[in-house]
């Protein structure tokens, strides 16, 4: 295992401010760094399997990177987008024919099977459908999350999954990420004694708050997910993985505080291209965000010509919901919320979800009888209390992997779905829908215990 000089360390990567957190017992002269060897039941594919996209957006054109970066691994053949210019640019990327190139995830299913796989990256209330009809054709499925947002159709999707001989992975991607990998290995390991409890949070980062949640496709939680569901069923798959144990019941709290019309500033106006007089001072205007920064602009689809881009999110903003201020959205989800599980044999785990962090990470300590885990999704300490020794470990990500979101996740997933594919093996997968449901049934019931003031139980069925 590779170790490099801890205090040079720390102001190469940038840790100072953290890992001073992590200091305030012992010192460890060294960091280690995290890395997996390649998974022994990998194989070299004889030929790339074959894909279907059901909706070009951004997550959709996260799985096809990896198709371009290995070729040898998965070629994708057809795409439904009812979006015109995002069909014309997936066609054209990965050479698509006219004849497998489709308007909506509907029309895939009225010709005759033409792929190994369906990659479902629609918007949530359009999962079910596909994800349905995919494996009635006999289709392997990989399902971007959340599942659904509705309980009932998710168990009814686990059940078509266990009828069908297909392969149903769900995109928990954080599991395939070196950080947490090795953090659920740490846990694993009983080297620190009974685990006690989890807590654990993750800061959305305001700008992401404003641009996905209070402007994007996820303001309404009634037309898509409960934000519990769409930004954090990663965050409880990790906490319901690395418990390695069930949970029995939630007790939620969370509601909008800021995003609101009467907080609205004065002088602000329907829109940030509107002349709004606190456009300058405000830290979510539009104007800054996609048209002077140029951040998030995937979901404006605006040519990537420099001359013509500028004058095309301007446009946007006039428009579209991302150019509306936040203080007068018809949004409704919580910008902050905190959960409380009770898992089996008495462990405790708390999630905090934080729209107001100037970070977008996640933070975790797991507490042993004999021990703590400290990490910040990319140093991970861990204190043993008998001998005083503290260890530092840092997240790596894999080199085919570097062009990859999440940590390396996003190409770790599919790496995974085709190896499992391409043996038709689902024993190979990480993420499963059986464990992929366990966690969103922890999700609905933290947002009734929200909404109705009480604890929940936590069952399936």
């Amino acid at each position: 295992m590779s170790t490099i000089n801890r205090r040079r360390a720390l102001k190469t990567l940038g840790l100072t401010a953290s890992a001073a957190a992590f200091t305030h017992h012992a010192q460890a002269e060294t960091i280690q760094e995290i890395t997996f060897p390649k998974d022994p039941r990998y194989i070299a594919i004889a030929q790339p399997i074959t894909a279907i996209v059901l909706g070009a957006g951004n997550r959709g054109n996260v799985y096809g990177r990896y198709a371009l970066a290995n070729p040898n691994d998965i070629k994708m053949i057809g795409v439904a987008e009812p979006v015109a210019f995002r069909n014309d640019k997936f066609a054209k990327v990965h050479g698509i024919s006219e004849q497998h190139r489709f308007k909506t995830w509907e029309d895939v299913f009225k010709v005759p099977k033409f792929a190994d796989a369906i990659i479902i990256s629609t918007p949530d209330y359009l999962h079910y459908g596909p994800a349905m009809k995919a494996l009635a054709m006999g289709y392997h499925v990989l399902l971007e999350k959340p599942i659904s947002p509705s309980l009932q159709e998710c168990l009814e999707i686990l059940a078509a999954a266990k009828k069908s001989k297909s392969i149903i992975a769900v995109c928990h991607v954080l599991r395939y990420t070196t950080y947490f990998r090795k953090l659920k290995e740490l846990c694993d390991s009983g080297e620190l004694g009974t685990m006690m409890s989890i807590n654990h949070l993750e800061g959305i980062e305001y700008v992401h708050m404003a641009h996905s949640y209070v402007r994007g496709n996820w303001h309404e939680a009634t037309k898509t997910n409960p934000i519990i569901l769409a930004k954090s069923c990663h965050d409880l798959d990790i906490m319901r993985w690395i418990a390695s144990k069930s949970a029995k019941t939630v007790s939620a709290y969370g509601n909008l505080k800021w995003f609101k019309r009467e907080n609205a500033p004065e002088g602000s106006t329907e829109r940030c291209v509107e002349g709004c007089k606190v456009e300058r001072e405000c830290p979510f205007s539009a104007i800054k965000v996609y048209y002077e920064q140029k951040k998030r602009i995937h979901v404006l689809d605006v040519p990537e010509d420099p001359a013509l881009q500028g004058p095309a999110i301007l446009e946007k903003l006039k428009t579209s919901n991302y150019g509306r201020c936040v203080y007068r959205m018809n949004n409704d989800q919580p910008d902050h919320y905190t959960s409380i599980y009770q898992f089996e044999e008495g462990v405790l785990a708390t999630f905090g979800l934080e729209a107001f962090t100037a970070w977008e990470a996640r933070k975790t300590r797991v507490m042993f009888s004999m021990g703590e885990i400290e990490g910040d999704n990319d140093l991970i300490k861990v204190t043993d209390f008998r001998t005083k020794e503290v260890t530092l470990w840092k997240a790596s990500t894999q080199k085919e992997f570097n062009n990859s979101g999440h940590g390396g996740g996003d190409f770790g997933l599919m790496q995974n779905f085709v190896q499992a594919v391409a043996q038709n093996n689902p024993s190979l997968l990480t993420s499963t829908i059986d464990a992929s449901i366990e966690s969103h049934v922890m999700g609905f019931m933290a947002e009734a215990s929200r909404k109705n003031g009480k604890s929940m139980e936590i069952k399936l069925g």
